[in-house]
Formats: structure tokens, C-alpha cells, sequence
């Protein structure tokens, strides 16, 4: 029996359904971003003025930027690892564990050393989830959850609770709240670390094998994938974003806050993904979505608190976007749009 042929040459009907730009997979997350923006805009006076004082360019599309940079770090970590089929909600319990061991020791061991344990104190978690999931086997979620309430409960030992504030050395609040060439150093950061992930996904064979691993496992490792490894690099990378991630914060609002700081964190995170149009199911993945997803995010949040709106009301509005964003992504609507 002669193997089926297969055309690599798209037919003129899909060659013109490819140019659409309505199907382009980064078209929802950007329509939804310029539509709360035109929401924000016509609702808000001023909302989208922007202005140059003493060198450094001020307004609200800068603000939601620098605010957004934590998530957009943990949301580029929470990309790899949900397109593996896994979940990380220990995200926000690194981002406080991070943050706490920058401001312990920043003042009496000076920068190098508190980056250099921060970072380190976040490998250490990634290391200790890449090794339950992919070395022990245990589910995902299990795995984090472990870390995400261990490990929050870990910063308020080092705090004793207490709220640690930071007055020195002034160079230590140049990362969170320092600017370059007219905008804040944490767009450059998130940046940075984007357009090098984007390189290793693009340049090596890392972004396939992460993919065909969140397609089918299975098939990944017969077909001599290591899908192990792959998994357990997905976890200490994310982990790393999230200590940068804590960094960032702590240095903005010059302390360590155990209880505060980057709580939920990895709720937004995980939206971040699926709004920039990650499937929860594995495989498919976009860094710039979820960059987008990110934006998309703190837009929101920036428009509800600039129309007085009370904070609480946040979380039901995030919410109403989860249940949209997961029956947009069911089988039965999916279906019912390819029909």
C-alpha cells in the first residue's frame, strides 16, 4: 500500500485564510489590550498623556510597564512550564523568598552578595521542584504547593515576621526604581531576559523539545527526547524569573515584605499565559503572548484603581476574564469556531 502524499505547498484558500489577521494567534490577546486601553482612555482623561520631566518620561502607559515587570518575569517562567503540561504556584512564595534574602543581607554584605544569594536561594527552589516532578514523579501541582506554602512560611523565619526595610546602599533601589534613557531599568531587565529566552527557543532545539514533551510525552522520550531533563530545566528557570521577579520588587518599594509580596503572583502568572494564547494543555506556547498577557493584566488593574474603583472589585473582574479565556479554549467552542 503507497504512503499518503503530503503537499508542502499551502493550497490558495488556506494561503489566504494564513493572511487574515483575525486568525493570527496573537490577535485576541492585542485586541484585548487596545480595547482596554480605548476603554481606560475615554473613561479616564489623561489616561494615555505622557510627558518628560526631568529627563524621564511619566504617565500612565510607563506606570503599567514598570508595575508589570514581576508578572512579566514569572509569566515568561510560567510559559515553559505550562507548556509541558505542568503548573508552578510556588511562583509568589520564591518572589518572597528572594526578595527577603535580598534585604537580610543587602545592607551588611553589600550588593554582589545579596543578588548573588537571592538568585541562588531561587535556584535552590527551582531545583527542589524540578526534582519532585521530574525526578519523583509527583504531579505538578502537588509538587509547588509544597514550596508554595513551605516557602513562604520559610521568609517569615528570616523576617520573624516582621517587615524588613532597606535605607542603604542607594544603589541597591536602582533596579527597581532606577531609570536608563528615559525609562524605568526594569523594562530593560524583562527585555534582557525575553529576548535571550527568545533566542534559546528559537536558536536551539530546546523550544521543539519543549513543545513536542507538552504534546506527547511519551512520544518525546522514545523518540529519544530527554523529557526529564527538559521538565526539570523548565521549573529552575521559572524559579530564577521569580527570584528576579522578587528582586525587582523588593528594590521598588525598598523592603521585604514575607506575608505581601508577590502574593498570587502565579494566578496572574497563569492567566498571563493562557491570555497571551498558551494552552493549559500543553504544546502550544508564545513568549510574546504572555508578555501580552502580562500587559493586558496590570492594564486592568491600572484602569480599575484609576476610576476609583474599589480594590476588591479587581479580583471579580479577573475572575469573569478566567472563566472567558477557559470556555474560549474548551473543546466544544473550539469545534464550534473551526465548523
Amino acid at each position: 500500500m503507497s504512503s499518503p502524499t503530503v503537499s508542502l505547498t499551502p493550497s490558495p484558500a488556506s494561503a489566504a485564510a494564513s493572511r487574515r489577521p483575525w486568525q493570527h494567534p496573537l490577535f485576541r490577546p492585542l485586541a484585548a489590550l487596545a480595547l482596554l486601553l480605548a476603554i481606560a482612555a475615554v473613561s479616564v482623561p489623561g489616561f494615555l498623556h505622557l510627558e518628560i520631566k526631568d529627563g524621564r518620561l511619566y504617565g500612565n502607559l510607563v506606570d503599567i510597564l514598570h508595575r508589570a515587570a514581576p508578572l512579566m518575569l514569572a509569566a515568561l517562567g510560567m510559559t515553559l512550564v505550562i507548556a509541558t503540561r505542568g503548573i508552578d504556584v510556588s511562583v509568589g512564595a520564591i518572589v518572597a523568598i528572594s526578595g527577603t534574602v535580598a534585604c537580610v543581607l543587602v545592607s551588611s554584605h553589600g550588593l554582589a552578595v545579596a543578588f548573588g544569594a537571592a538568585l541562588g536561594a531561587a535556584l535552590l527552589c527551582g531545583l527542589w521542584n524540578g526534582l519532585l516532578v521530574a525526578g519523583l514523579g509527583l504531579q505538578p501541582i502537588i509538587a509547588t504547593l509544597i514550596l508554595m506554602v513551605a516557602g513562604r512560611g520559610l521568609a517569615q523565619l528570616l523576617t520573624d515576621g516582621q517587615i524588613i526595610t532597606v535605607y542603604e546602599p542607594a544603589s541597591f533601589f536602582w533596579l527597581g526604581a532606577g531609570y536608563v534613557l528615559g525609562l524605568p531599568v526594569s523594562f530593560y531587565v524583562v527585555a534582557l531576559v525575553a529576548g535571550l529566552t527568545a533566542l534559546l527557543m528559537k536558536r536551539t532545539a530546546l523550544g521543539l523539545f519543549i513543545q513536542t514533551v507538552g504534546i506527547n510525552p511519551v512520544a518525546a522520550r522514545l523518540a529519544g527526547v530527554r523529557t526529564a531533563a527538559i521538565v526539570f530545566f523548565v521549573y529552575v528557570y521559572c524559579s530564577l524569573g521569580s527570584g528576579l521577579a522578587g528582586l525587582l520588587i523588593s528594590s521598588n518599594i525598598k523592603s521585604a515584605d514575607a506575608n505581601n509580596a508577590g502574593l498570587l503572583l502565579e494566578l496572574d502568572a497563569i492567566l498571563a499565559v493562557t491570555l497571551g494564547g498558551g494552552q493549559l494543555a500543553g504544546g502550544k506556547f508564545s513568549l510574546l503572548g504572555s508578555l501580552i498577557g502580562a500587559l493586558i493584566i496590570q492594564t486592568l488593574t491600572s484602569a480599575i484603581y484609576a476610576l476609583g474603583v474599589p480594590p476588591q472589585v479587581t479580583m471579580v473582574v479577573k475572575a469573569v476574564v478566567v472563566f472567558a479565556v477557559c470556555i474560549s479554549q474548551s473543546s466544544i467552542w473550539s469545534s464550534r469556531r473551526s465548523a
